[in-house]
């Protein structure tokens, strides 16, 4: 059975050299980059320039018949707004790329409206960074809800990666009520394997809510492949919301230092879980729709060496 298939959380960049929470994330040599106190493998060995660039993720998405992808963003990564416009430019079939603002502190307003004017289409915020040492930023807070009464004007979507568990499902509520046109993308399947993850999960029952599921591989790194608990979890929030509120995401490169990026969704094409129209739906079918993705390339396969 052939599939559309569409990655709704991946990454790009083109070098890391930020601070989270007071401390550095800097890119080192052969995939690896310091990581707040650590080294941490960031990417895969072969690598060695520390680049996550769009032409190699393309190879990537050719070679497992990937058909695009929506760029998002962390902060962890460094704001890569001019990259990513460059990247939608030159791919504007293949990718869809959200920008990023400086969220930490007042002033993104201003910052949003100039990304909405050079075209982005989407914003991301990753919001579980928004708790501060030195004081939260409210998703409900004046600039905020500001941002979502302009990006509903301009029907630009919100995609967001939330704290674990529920502590920012009501401040949520809060917007969809205000902003019921509001695209919004959560993130991280809800950060599945938290306590209270279905709490962000049932946001999907409001229309223009939806759910995707990069880095859930890394959630249920510790089981490993084939996912049986991912799968499963899957089919929790299918049967909470329907399978149509869920999308696929692989949160690459970072998964695929463990596993390779095929891997991160041919897990659920064999699983006898998920029905056929389901797995179409989850894998790209409901990307599609939500994101606006027009004609596809049709990517044949390739016969691997080993084969």
């Amino acid at each position: 059975m052939e599939y559309t298939i569409i990655d709704a959380h991946a990454h790009l960049w083109l070098r890391q050299d930020t601070v989270v929470d007071g401390l550095p994330v800097r890119t080192l040599e052969n995939g690896r980059s310091f990581f707040l106190n650590e080294v941490r493998q960031m990417l895969p060995p072969f690598m060695i320039d520390g680049k996550n660039t769009a032409e190699v993720f393309l190879s990537n998405m050719d070679y497992a018949q990937v058909s695009a992808a929506v760029i998002t963003q962390e902060y962890i990564d460094g704001i890569q707004n001019d990259y990513l416009s460059e990247v939608a430019s030159r791919y504007p079939d293949r990718f869809l790329v959200c920008g990023m603002c400086e969220f930490r502190k007042p002033g993104f307003l201003n910052q949003a409206k100039e990304l909405i004017s050079k075209g982005f289409k989407a914003i991301k915020i990753p919001a579980q960074r928004l708790l501060l040492k030195d004081g939260r930023v409210m998703l409900n807070s004046e600039e905020m809800m500001q941002l979502f009464h302009l990006m509903e004007e301009h029907n630009i979507i919100l995609s967001i990666d939330l704290a674990d568990g529920a502590e920012q499902v009501p401040e949520m509520e809060e917007i969809i009520q205000e902003c019921p046109h509001l695209k919004i993308a959560i993130g991280h399947f809800g950060m599945v394997t938290r306590p209270d993850w279905k709490e962000q999960i049932l946001l999907a029952r409001h229309p223009n809510v939806m759910v995707e599921s990069g880095g859930i591989t890394w959630l249920f790194n510790d089981e490993f492949y084939p996912f049986k608990g991912a799968v499963k979890a899957i089919r929790e929030a299918a049967d909470l919301v329907g399978m149509e509120k869920l999308m696929w995401g692989s949160d690459y490169p970072r998964t695929i230092t463990a596993i390779t990026y095929k891997m991160s969704y041919d897990f659920l094409v064999k699983s006898s879980e998920l029905t056929e129209n389901e797995k179409h739906l989850f894998l790209g079918e409901n990307a599609k729709k939500f994101y606006g993705f027009g004609v596809l390339p049709t990517l044949p396969y390739i016969k691997n060496m080993s084969e």
